[in-house]
Formats: structure tokens, sequence, C-alpha cells
């Protein structure tokens, strides 16, 4: 897709200090699009819920990364994030990221998820894509495992409040999303492997607004 004019100054940073993934051995969903928003001041996220605060005197801009996945081990539609927070000399000063609704820092305090090519290293949660500077994080989740075993499904087609009414046709469509997602089951091996997301895959927030009710709606009529 074509870069947006008011991000096209931004673009190579924006794929240049892009986060790179690592993802359980045994994953079954990739990421599909990532919708890209910058910050140069304080300004509340259109995609989540909370206020991106740029100090200035510390940050020249913070980009947002929102990453959409058609499915969650437990629910169709996912959408996670990755802030990260630049220098003036242009590299990783901060970083966070979306757990479970919530954000955590993203960058460990001794740098050690940053690559030698300056970009952070995140950890994305088996099935469930919270993410998290390291790994050992996850296992701290009492349902960690069950929820990619006998929790598979269990809240059928997820419609957050930035779509309510676009895509769910009802409840009814959640019992046969429960039962799709549940061929996916799987067992985490918690080993993690890089995943580089593909250039092709980033594009500016409001274009993946609009895409998201679309793919939903053929995703959906797949299943009913």
């Amino acid at each position: 897709m074509p870069v947006v004019d008011h991000l096209r100054p931004f673009w190579d940073t924006v794929l240049r200090v892009a986060p790179l993934l690592y993802l359980d051995r045994r994953e079954p969903f990739k990421p599909h699009r990532v919708g890209v928003t910058v910050f140069e001041t304080t300004a509340p996220s259109v995609s989540f819920d909370r206020i991106v605060h740029v100090d200035t005197s510390k940050y020249s801009l913070v980009i947002e990364y929102a990453i959409y996945y058609d499915y969650d081990i437990q629910h169709i539609y996912d959408l996670e994030h990755v802030w990260v927070y630049l220098n003036h000399d242009g590299g990783i000063e901060y970083a966070e990221v979306s757990f479970h609704g919530h954000f955590l820092v993203g960058l460990m305090r001794d740098r050690s998820n940053l690559t030698e090519d300056g970009v952070i290293k995140i950890y994305v949660q088996p099935g469930k894509h919270a993410m998290a500077a390291h790994e050992e994080l996850f296992r701290l989740l009492p349902n960690v495992e069950r929820c990619c075993l006998e929790e598979t499904g269990i809240e059928g087609v997820l419609e957050p409040d930035i779509f309510r009414g676009e895509f769910k046709p009802g409840v009814h469509i959640d019992p046969p999303a429960e039962a799709h997602l549940r061929t996916f089951s799987f067992q985490p091996s918690f080993e993690y492997v890089p995943y580089q997301l593909p250039q092709e895959a980033f594009v500016s927030w409001p274009e993946l607004r609009e895409e998201i009710p679309v793919r939903m709606k053929a995703l959906i009529s797949t299943i009913r």
C-alpha cells in the first residue's frame, strides 16, 4: 500500500526501528498487518486506551505499531501494540508493549533485548500475543498453557469498542467461532524464534482501521 503523506517523512525510520518479534516455535498465527502512528507531541492513541506521553527533552518522537492478527487462540480478532521511543540521535531510548489490555515497559534495564543493529526484540505470548521484553514473564501466567489447549476459542468473536457494531453479527457466531479456533489448539513449546515483520505489512493506522472490519466480515462469513 502507498505511504500516506503525513507519514512519508518518517517512513524509513518506521521500518528501520520496527520491532523484531519472537514467536513460539509452534505458534499457529502470524501478524497480518501493522498500523503505524507517529507522535511528535503527547496525544491519545486512537487504537489503544492510553495517552502516549512524549517528553520532548528526551525523545524526538514515538512510533506506535498496532499489530493486527485475525486470530488470538481464544478469540477471532486481535490487536497488539508496541511503542518505540526514539532519542534525538534516532536511536531507541525506551519502549512499551501491550499486555492483556494494559502495557508494560518493553526495554530491559540493561538494554539486553536490543540487537546490535539497534532493533528491539519483543517476545510474544504463545497464542495470545501479549508482549514482553523477556520470555520468562509468560511463565508467571497460570493459564499460559491452558489457553492454548482446553481453553481454546472460549471467547468466540471479539469486537472491541472501537469497532462496536461493525462486524460481529451477534452472539450466535461465538459457538462456530469457538469450534473453528479449536482446530488450532496447540501445546506451546516455549522456544522462541525470530519473526521479521514484512515491509508490505506496514500501513498507516487509518488504513488498517478501514481494512479490519472488511476483513473480519469476510472471515466470519466463512465460519457461519
